[in-house]
């Protein structure tokens, strides 16, 4: 009888990952919910059961119903159909946002923690000069003055999480620049961005996985934020925050309009950060101590 072929590298990885993610109680959960809301958003435009703009005035603040099982909204709007597409902006931006933030503030961070000195002391200065802005009022300053569309929307979560991404990446870099392979890179004559991108970034990557399902989850917010302050997209777009601001006035009369757009961005939102817990559970990252 033939000798068991040996277990593939890949595979053992993926299998102790896996044993590893298991050990992480919220890591699982949060993952099916993620996919759910993913799998909603992809497939909400071939799945509605009704037109999310049709203006019906006679169920106007119609409550739950087997045909309508959201209800509707003040304009007589089907809410289900509204929910389940209120969440593909969100989404769009907050996963496209938050890689870009990620990417961008990981490479600064990375370049400047292994650089040090002067540069190090400039870049930083300007990243904590953007931090120290408020987010909101950030995000506020440049849809006000660039617009609200798609791309101005997805400019402005950048520039207002980037910089803080790029302090972690500093920070997980700092703790492997003094080690022997960086030294030896050193000797060896290697450029900065050739020891930063190859020695130090695959070092560094798990903590900015964690750095990206958490900021996807906070662009999220901001998104919706926006739009219930009238900054993000426009009636009668689909979108969780409008729904909420476009309602919260028959709060009492008929919750269900605030209800089920809020529950769903809390789900999304409570999902992305059991998914960030797990990641740095199993990467082995401290999310308490990784910003210092």
């Amino acid at each position: 009888m033939s000798a068991a072929a040996p277990r593939r590298p890949w595979a053992a990885t993926a299998w102790h990952a896996w044993r590893r993610a298991r050990r992480s109680p919220g890591m699982l959960p949060g993952m099916l919910v993620l996919a759910l809301h993913l799998m909603a958003a992809l497939a909400a435009p071939l799945i509605v059961p009704h037109s999310p703009t049709a203006i019906a005035p006679e169920r106007a603040l119609a409550g739950p119903s087997p045909a309508h099982p959201f209800g509707n909204d003040r304009f007589g709007r089907d809410l289900l159909s509204r929910v389940m597409l209120g969440g593909r902006i969100a989404i769009a931006i907050g996963l496209t946002g938050g890689a870009i933030a990620v990417l961008l503030g990981g490479l600064v961070g990375v370049l400047v923690g292994y650089l040090g000195g002067l540069t190090d002391e400039l870049v930083m200065r300007l990243v904590d000069a953007l931090i120290a802005i408020p987010g909101l009022l950030l995000l506020l300053v440049v849809v006000t003055g660039l617009g609200n569309g798609y791309g101005v929307i997805l400019l402005a979560m950048v520039l207002s999480y980037a910089p803080g991404a790029a302090r972690v990446a500093r920070a997980a870099a700092h703790e492997y620049v003094p080690r022997d392979f960086i030294t030896a890179a050193r000797a060896r004559g290697e450029h900065a961005l050739a020891v930063a991108g190859l020695e130090l970034w695959p070092n560094v990557v798990g903590v900015l996985l964690v750095e990206f399902a958490m900021r996807t989850s906070w662009i999220v917010l901001s998104v919706s934020g926006l739009s219930f302050l009238g900054f993000g997209v426009n009636p009668p777009t689909p979108d969780w925050g409008l729904m909420i601001a476009e309602n919260r006035s028959m709060l009492a009369l008929a919750p269900w309009g605030v209800v089920f757009p809020l529950a769903a961005m809390a789900t999304l939102v409570v999902a992305l950060n059991l998914v960030a817990d797990g990641l740095a559970q199993l990467l082995g990252v401290d999310r308490t101590t990784e910003a210092r």
